[in-house]
């Protein structure tokens, strides 16, 4: 299998990401890796094209990962974008590069995981406030900082955050009855994504799970407990991640939202639950197999790297790929590598 990884920047990665162990165990199934940056594709002669950082061996780690892509020391090869087996999205913001050769990609028949347009959607906070019967707190998504002071006012605590945005970034607690409170979270959430902001009810908890989500299915997670005098779970932030186990309450609670998951076509996700209120959904970028699996010693990624494997044959995209089509060889004299 030909798996190519969009991302960001391939130098920028670190060992501990759940994209690079995703590699890491693609590789030792035999599998050879390719990673993808948002100006890395072109179109030559109706032919779809991606300059990538091509990998083909096992490793003993995934700092060696980091240091071949970080040092620019992996081999550098032209893929037809029609020779991948599968695309894997692996960004934080919705770089419109990418997801527009993804989409390309998908109607060459390609298996791109997930869907660009669902992994856009979801990936909006609004899609999972807007879920009937979704086990979320009482949530407000809007433009109206008015709103979102009234809104606030019915609870004790509130959270206000960007409708997009990652690593809890413009992300504030604030008491319910601080109206300027409210009001200078507002516009900070606001300055960032696209204007709409979240407005949410704080729900207490001893840290958070983030869960691994697989094709309806949750394989595996975590606990993030926060630092000391902070309330958000982003590692990044300081948060501790602890083994855990997946109650079968909060399976219940994922499991009400997989159908409207796997209708928008996002088959891998990353879904944070607090006790069995379901907070967030990551689908353009979702973590925690590294953790998870480090942790509790388990396989996660081993499982989600299997699902790829099936979704391309039951898709009917498994195919030989003819190593001649790779950059560098006589039938692509025109593409510069």
């Amino acid at each position: 299998m030909l798996l190519a990884v969009a991302v960001a920047r391939a130098g920028r990665m670190e060992p501990t990401w759940t994209t690079v162990h995703l590699a890491k165990v693609a590789l030792a199934r035999g599998h050879r890796v390719a990673f993808v940056e948002p100006g890395d594709f072109r179109v030559v002669s109706g032919r779809c094209m991606a300059r990538a950082w091509l990998l083909d061996r096992p490793v003993e780690a995934g700092a060696s990962i980091v240091d071949a892509l970080a040092n620019r020391a992996a081999p550098r090869a032209v893929v037809d974008v029609a020779d991948i087996d599968v695309l894997l999205l692996r960004i934080t913001r919705p770089d419109p590069r990418i997801l527009t050769f993804a989409q390309i990609a998908a109607q060459a028949g390609v298996s791109v995981i997930n869907d660009p347009a669902g992994a856009l959607l979801v990936g909006h906070k609004g899609w999972l406030a807007a879920q009937p019967g979704a086990p979320v707190p009482p949530t407000l998504v809007t433009t109206r900082s008015g709103d979102a002071a009234m809104f606030g006012g019915r609870f004790e605590h509130v959270v206000v955050k960007p409708a997009r945005g990652q690593g809890g970034t413009a992300v504030a607690r604030v008491a319910g009855d601080d109206t300027r409170g409210i009001e200078l979270a507002f516009q900070s959430a606001a300055a960032m994504g696209d204007g709409y902001v979240v407005v949410q009810r704080y729900v207490t908890g001893t840290g958070d799970v983030r869960a691994v989500w697989l094709d309806g299915e949750v394989i595996g997670g975590y606990r993030r407990v926060p630092a000391e005098g902070e309330f958000r779970h982003n590692l990044q932030r300081g948060a501790t991640a602890e083994p855990c186990e997946i109650t079968p309450g909060q399976r219940r609670a994922i499991g009400m939202l997989s159908p409207a998951l796997s209708r928008n076509g996002i088959r891998l996700a990353g879904i944070d639950v607090i006790g069995e209120t379901i907070i967030e959904i990551n689908a353009l970028n979702p973590g925690g197999a590294f953790h998870a699996d480090r942790l509790n010693g388990t396989a996660t990624a081993e499982i989600v790297v299997r699902g790829l494997e099936r979704g391309r044959v039951a898709r009917g995209q498994a195919r030989d790929i003819d190593p001649d089509r790779v950059a560098g060889r006589p039938d692509h004299p025109e593409v510069p590598t």
